[in-house]
Protein backbone atom coordinates (compact mmCIF):
# COMPACT_ATOMS: atom_id res chain seq x y z
CA UNK A 1 0.00 0.00 0.00
CA UNK A 2 1.08 3.76 -0.78
CA UNK A 3 -0.46 5.23 2.37
CA UNK A 4 -1.30 8.53 0.82
CA UNK A 5 -3.04 10.55 3.95
CA UNK A 6 -5.60 11.06 0.94
CA UNK A 7 -5.75 7.92 -1.35
CA UNK A 8 -9.20 8.87 -3.00
CA UNK A 9 -7.25 11.55 -5.16
CA UNK A 10 -5.63 8.44 -7.34
CA UNK A 11 -7.68 5.35 -8.68
CA UNK A 12 -5.49 2.61 -10.09
CA UNK A 13 -6.19 0.62 -13.58
CA UNK A 14 -8.21 -2.16 -11.76
CA UNK A 15 -10.59 -0.20 -10.23
CA UNK A 16 -10.95 1.84 -13.24
CA UNK A 17 -11.41 -0.68 -15.83
CA UNK A 18 -13.75 -2.42 -12.87
CA UNK A 19 -16.26 0.83 -12.66
CA UNK A 20 -15.87 0.69 -16.65
CA UNK A 21 -20.27 0.89 -16.70
CA UNK A 22 -20.22 2.37 -13.52
CA UNK A 23 -23.42 5.19 -14.20
CA UNK A 24 -21.99 7.26 -11.67
CA UNK A 25 -18.55 7.12 -12.56
CA UNK A 26 -17.57 9.33 -15.82
CA UNK A 27 -14.12 9.40 -17.33
CA UNK A 28 -12.31 12.38 -19.00
CA UNK A 29 -8.86 12.48 -21.65
CA UNK A 30 -7.17 15.35 -20.61
CA UNK A 31 -4.27 15.03 -23.19
CA UNK A 32 -2.64 17.75 -24.74
CA UNK A 33 0.99 18.27 -26.10
CA UNK A 34 3.64 20.98 -26.38
CA UNK A 35 5.56 21.04 -29.10
CA UNK A 36 9.06 22.52 -29.30
CA UNK A 37 9.14 25.88 -31.71
CA UNK A 38 12.29 28.07 -31.69
CA UNK A 39 10.13 31.18 -31.88
CA UNK A 40 7.38 30.14 -29.11
CA UNK A 41 9.07 27.86 -27.00
CA UNK A 42 6.17 25.47 -27.29
CA UNK A 43 3.40 25.28 -29.57
CA UNK A 44 -0.09 23.93 -27.84
CA UNK A 45 -1.01 20.91 -30.30
CA UNK A 46 -4.50 19.27 -28.91
CA UNK A 47 -4.72 15.66 -27.93
CA UNK A 48 -7.82 15.00 -30.47
CA UNK A 49 -6.01 12.60 -32.64
CA UNK A 50 -4.85 10.46 -29.23
CA UNK A 51 -7.96 10.20 -28.19
CA UNK A 52 -9.72 9.54 -31.77
CA UNK A 53 -6.81 6.97 -32.46
CA UNK A 54 -8.14 4.66 -28.93
CA UNK A 55 -9.28 5.86 -25.55
CA UNK A 56 -10.52 4.53 -22.37
CA UNK A 57 -13.65 2.98 -23.26
CA UNK A 58 -16.61 5.36 -22.46
CA UNK A 59 -14.36 8.30 -21.98
CA UNK A 60 -14.83 12.09 -23.32
CA UNK A 61 -12.25 14.27 -24.09
CA UNK A 62 -11.67 17.44 -22.32
CA UNK A 63 -9.59 20.26 -24.43
CA UNK A 64 -7.61 22.12 -21.91
CA UNK A 65 -6.44 25.23 -24.33
CA UNK A 66 -9.78 25.12 -26.73
CA UNK A 67 -12.29 24.33 -23.90
CA UNK A 68 -11.42 25.12 -20.30
CA UNK A 69 -8.66 28.38 -20.86
CA UNK A 70 -9.44 31.85 -21.02
CA UNK A 71 -10.30 32.86 -24.47
CA UNK A 72 -9.37 36.53 -23.59
CA UNK A 73 -6.40 35.47 -21.40
CA UNK A 74 -2.89 37.34 -22.19
CA UNK A 75 -1.25 33.67 -21.70
CA UNK A 76 -1.95 30.20 -23.11
CA UNK A 77 -3.67 28.66 -20.00
CA UNK A 78 -5.18 31.09 -17.83
CA UNK A 79 -8.01 29.70 -15.92
CA UNK A 80 -11.44 31.54 -16.85
CA UNK A 81 -13.94 32.88 -14.56
CA UNK A 82 -16.14 30.27 -12.52
CA UNK A 83 -19.64 31.39 -14.71
CA UNK A 84 -17.21 30.33 -17.82
CA UNK A 85 -15.48 27.39 -16.03
CA UNK A 86 -18.79 25.86 -14.99
CA UNK A 87 -20.77 25.72 -18.26
CA UNK A 88 -17.96 24.48 -19.97
CA UNK A 89 -17.45 21.53 -18.02
CA UNK A 90 -20.95 21.15 -17.29
CA UNK A 91 -21.56 21.03 -21.34
CA UNK A 92 -18.98 18.27 -21.00
CA UNK A 93 -21.21 16.07 -18.59
CA UNK A 94 -18.89 16.81 -15.85
CA UNK A 95 -21.09 17.41 -12.83
CA UNK A 96 -21.55 17.82 -8.84
CA UNK A 97 -23.32 13.97 -8.89
CA UNK A 98 -20.59 11.91 -10.61
CA UNK A 99 -16.98 10.42 -9.51
CA UNK A 100 -14.49 11.87 -12.18
CA UNK A 101 -11.80 10.04 -13.04
CA UNK A 102 -9.32 12.08 -15.23
CA UNK A 103 -6.47 10.75 -17.36
CA UNK A 104 -4.16 11.78 -19.75
CA UNK A 105 -1.46 10.28 -22.51
CA UNK A 106 2.28 11.64 -21.83
CA UNK A 107 2.89 13.21 -18.61
CA UNK A 108 0.45 12.68 -16.09
CA UNK A 109 0.60 16.61 -15.43
CA UNK A 110 -2.57 17.32 -18.34
CA UNK A 111 -4.78 15.35 -15.90
CA UNK A 112 -3.25 17.13 -12.77
CA UNK A 113 -4.19 20.50 -14.18
CA UNK A 114 -7.78 20.28 -14.79
CA UNK A 115 -7.83 17.99 -11.27
CA UNK A 116 -6.32 20.84 -9.68
CA UNK A 117 -8.85 23.71 -11.32
CA UNK A 118 -11.73 21.14 -10.26
CA UNK A 119 -10.22 21.13 -7.17
CA UNK A 120 -9.65 25.00 -7.01
CA UNK A 121 -13.43 25.83 -7.63
CA UNK A 122 -14.49 23.53 -5.06
CA UNK A 123 -14.98 19.88 -6.62
CA UNK A 124 -14.07 16.90 -4.36
CA UNK A 125 -14.38 14.07 -6.23
CA UNK A 126 -12.12 14.20 -9.18
CA UNK A 127 -8.94 11.57 -9.22
CA UNK A 128 -6.37 11.43 -11.51
CA UNK A 129 -5.60 7.75 -13.23
CA UNK A 130 -2.19 6.84 -11.52
CA UNK A 131 -0.28 6.13 -14.55
CA UNK A 132 -2.48 7.30 -17.15
CA UNK A 133 -2.50 6.26 -20.44
CA UNK A 134 0.69 4.90 -20.40
CA UNK A 135 0.17 2.29 -17.85
CA UNK A 136 -3.32 1.28 -19.14
CA UNK A 137 -2.42 0.24 -22.59
CA UNK A 138 0.86 -1.79 -21.02
CA UNK A 139 -1.36 -3.48 -18.74
CA UNK A 140 -2.80 -4.61 -22.18
CA UNK A 141 -6.50 -2.87 -21.03
CA UNK A 142 -9.74 -2.31 -23.21
CA UNK A 143 -9.72 0.83 -25.68
CA UNK A 144 -12.12 2.07 -28.07
CA UNK A 145 -12.16 4.48 -31.10
CA UNK A 146 -16.19 5.26 -30.39
CA UNK A 147 -16.96 8.94 -29.86
CA UNK A 148 -18.23 9.24 -26.59
CA UNK A 149 -20.10 12.22 -24.90
CA UNK A 150 -21.69 12.39 -21.81
CA UNK A 151 -25.11 14.03 -21.11
CA UNK A 152 -24.61 17.62 -20.03
CA UNK A 153 -24.28 18.04 -16.01
CA UNK A 154 -24.74 20.59 -13.26
CA UNK A 155 -21.42 21.87 -12.18
CA UNK A 156 -21.81 24.28 -9.00
CA UNK A 157 -18.75 26.19 -8.67
CA UNK A 158 -17.04 26.89 -5.64
CA UNK A 159 -14.18 29.82 -5.40
CA UNK A 160 -11.63 28.61 -3.48
CA UNK A 161 -9.06 31.21 -2.28
CA UNK A 162 -5.43 30.39 -2.02
CA UNK A 163 -5.45 27.60 -4.93
CA UNK A 164 -5.29 29.60 -8.12
CA UNK A 165 -3.10 32.58 -7.71
CA UNK A 166 -1.40 35.50 -9.36
CA UNK A 167 2.06 37.48 -9.16
CA UNK A 168 1.01 39.46 -6.27
CA UNK A 169 1.24 36.26 -4.24
CA UNK A 170 4.30 35.13 -5.10
CA UNK A 171 5.75 38.06 -4.32
CA UNK A 172 4.14 38.04 -1.19
CA UNK A 173 5.18 34.14 -0.85
CA UNK A 174 8.51 35.48 -1.58
CA UNK A 175 9.35 37.53 1.56
CA UNK A 176 7.18 35.43 4.06
CA UNK A 177 9.29 32.67 6.04
CA UNK A 178 6.37 30.53 6.43
CA UNK A 179 5.89 30.28 2.83
CA UNK A 180 7.88 28.86 -0.26
CA UNK A 181 7.61 29.07 -3.93
CA UNK A 182 8.64 26.03 -5.62
CA UNK A 183 10.09 25.60 -9.66
CA UNK A 184 8.53 22.23 -11.26
CA UNK A 185 10.46 22.63 -14.32
CA UNK A 186 14.08 20.97 -14.49
CA UNK A 187 16.97 21.57 -12.79
CA UNK A 188 18.51 22.97 -16.17
CA UNK A 189 15.91 25.51 -16.59
CA UNK A 190 15.66 26.60 -12.95
CA UNK A 191 19.76 27.13 -12.64
CA UNK A 192 19.39 28.62 -16.65
CA UNK A 193 21.55 26.62 -18.26
CA UNK A 194 18.68 24.91 -20.51
CA UNK A 195 18.14 26.88 -24.01
CA UNK A 196 14.37 26.17 -23.24
CA UNK A 197 12.69 28.99 -21.21
CA UNK A 198 10.01 31.29 -21.27
CA UNK A 199 11.71 34.61 -21.55
CA UNK A 200 14.54 35.16 -19.36
CA UNK A 201 16.45 32.38 -18.53
CA UNK A 202 16.14 31.20 -14.94
CA UNK A 203 13.70 30.63 -12.03
CA UNK A 204 11.74 33.09 -9.87
CA UNK A 205 14.66 35.05 -7.43
CA UNK A 206 14.38 32.87 -4.18
CA UNK A 207 12.47 29.68 -5.38
CA UNK A 208 12.91 25.92 -4.79
CA UNK A 209 13.33 23.31 -7.49
CA UNK A 210 11.41 20.35 -7.79
CA UNK A 211 11.04 18.88 -10.82
CA UNK A 212 7.09 17.30 -11.65
CA UNK A 213 9.56 14.41 -13.29
CA UNK A 214 11.24 13.61 -10.21
CA UNK A 215 7.63 12.82 -8.39
CA UNK A 216 7.08 9.58 -10.69
CA UNK A 217 8.21 6.55 -11.14
CA UNK A 218 9.15 6.97 -14.73
CA UNK A 219 8.97 3.31 -15.94
CA UNK A 220 5.48 2.82 -14.68
CA UNK A 221 4.39 6.77 -14.98
CA UNK A 222 2.90 6.48 -11.39
CA UNK A 223 3.41 8.47 -8.29
CA UNK A 224 6.09 7.74 -5.98
CA UNK A 225 5.08 5.54 -2.98
CA UNK A 226 3.94 8.37 0.22
CA UNK A 227 7.38 8.18 2.15
CA UNK A 228 9.19 8.29 -1.00
CA UNK A 229 7.64 11.84 -1.88
CA UNK A 230 7.80 12.95 1.65
CA UNK A 231 11.35 12.38 0.70
CA UNK A 232 11.45 14.57 -2.43
CA UNK A 233 9.73 17.78 -0.95
CA UNK A 234 11.99 17.42 2.06
CA UNK A 235 15.00 16.99 0.28
CA UNK A 236 14.02 20.39 -1.63
CA UNK A 237 12.83 21.94 1.84
CA UNK A 238 9.66 22.34 0.85
CA UNK A 239 8.12 22.10 4.51
CA UNK A 240 4.77 20.93 5.09
CA UNK A 241 4.34 23.36 7.82
CA UNK A 242 4.36 26.28 4.81
CA UNK A 243 2.37 27.90 2.96
CA UNK A 244 3.44 26.34 -0.98
CA UNK A 245 3.31 28.43 -4.24
CA UNK A 246 3.95 26.04 -7.45
CA UNK A 247 4.88 27.29 -11.09
CA UNK A 248 6.47 26.26 -14.01
CA UNK A 249 6.29 27.40 -17.69
CA UNK A 250 2.62 28.11 -18.03
CA UNK A 251 0.91 26.34 -15.09
CA UNK A 252 0.83 22.83 -16.08
CA UNK A 253 3.98 21.01 -14.71
CA UNK A 254 3.44 23.26 -11.55
CA UNK A 255 -0.02 20.73 -10.72
CA UNK A 256 2.14 17.62 -10.37
CA UNK A 257 3.90 19.31 -7.84
CA UNK A 258 0.71 21.09 -5.86
CA UNK A 259 -1.49 17.73 -6.43
CA UNK A 260 1.28 15.50 -4.65
CA UNK A 261 0.93 17.54 -1.89
CA UNK A 262 -2.42 17.69 -1.07
CA UNK A 263 -1.87 13.89 -1.42
CA UNK A 264 0.01 13.99 0.96
CA UNK A 265 -2.82 15.46 3.43
CA UNK A 266 -1.35 19.22 2.46
CA UNK A 267 -4.16 22.06 3.05
CA UNK A 268 -2.19 24.83 2.00
CA UNK A 269 -1.10 24.97 -1.39
CA UNK A 270 -1.69 27.00 -4.30
CA UNK A 271 0.00 27.46 -8.06
CA UNK A 272 1.04 30.22 -10.14
CA UNK A 273 -1.71 30.19 -13.04
CA UNK A 274 0.27 32.35 -15.23
CA UNK A 275 3.87 30.83 -14.44
CA UNK A 276 7.00 32.15 -15.99
CA UNK A 277 4.62 32.95 -19.43
CA UNK A 278 3.83 35.90 -17.39
CA UNK A 279 6.70 36.47 -15.15
CA UNK A 280 9.73 36.21 -17.06
CA UNK A 281 8.48 38.61 -19.62
CA UNK A 282 8.10 41.37 -16.68
CA UNK A 283 11.27 42.88 -16.23
CA UNK A 284 9.52 44.57 -12.57
CA UNK A 285 9.72 41.04 -11.56
CA UNK A 286 12.94 39.39 -9.93
CA UNK A 287 14.92 35.94 -11.32
CA UNK A 288 18.23 35.04 -11.18
CA UNK A 289 20.31 31.92 -12.48
CA UNK A 290 22.92 29.91 -10.81
CA UNK A 291 25.36 32.59 -12.72
CA UNK A 292 23.67 35.24 -10.58
CA UNK A 293 25.03 33.95 -7.54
Amino acid sequence: MNDYPRPELLVETDWLEDHLDDPKVRIFDCTTHLVPDPEKVFTVKSGLEDYQAGHIPGAGYLDLQAELSDPAGAFRFTTPGADDFAAAVGAKGLGDDFRIVLYSGGTMWWATRIWWMLYAFGFETAAVLNGGMQKWQAEGRPTSTAACRYPAAAFTARVQPGRIVAKEAVLAALENEAAVVVNALTQAQHAGASKTHYGRPGRIAGSVCLPGLDLLDRERNTFLAADALQAKFAAARIGMDKKVLTYCGGGIAATADAFALVLLGHDDVGIYDNSLSEWANDHSLPMETDGDL
